[in-house]
C-alpha cells in the first residue's frame, strides 16, 4: 500500500487517502469548525499567512487550512493538475 500525498501548496503535503471532505471556509458552519479545531488544538494552517481559501476535513479529526482553493486542490487529487492552478499559487503569494 503506498501513500498518495496531495500538495495543497507551498511546499505542504497530506496523505490524499485521509482526506474526508475539502471545502469553503466561508460558511458559518466552517468557522466554528475551524475555530473548535484551534481551540483543540487540532488545525493546522498551511496557509503561510495567506488568505484561507479553503479547509480540508481529516480522519484523524484534524483540520488543515489551505491558501489553495478546493477546486484546485480537487484538480491535484484527481491527477489533472493545470497551469492554472500553478498560476493561482504564485498569484496568492
Amino acid at each position: 500500500m503506498s501513500v498518495q500525498l496531495l500538495n495543497i501548496g507551498f511546499g505542504s503535503l497530506v496523505a490524499a487517502q485521509r482526506i474526508l471532505a475539502v471545502v469553503s471556509p466561508d460558511s458559518a458552519p466552517m468557522k466554528r469548525l475551524i475555530q473548535d479545531s484551534r481551540e483543540r488544538g487540532s488545525a493546522i494552517d498551511a496557509t503561510f499567512g495567506r488568505k484561507t481559501r479553503s479547509v480540508l476535513v481529516m480522519d484523524t479529526d484534524h483540520v488543515i487550512l489551505s491558501a489553495l482553493t478546493p477546486e484546485a486542490l480537487a484538480q491535484r487529487l484527481s491527477g489533472r493538475e493545470e497551469r492554472s492552478t500553478e498560476k493561482e499559487e504564485e498569484e496568492s503569494s
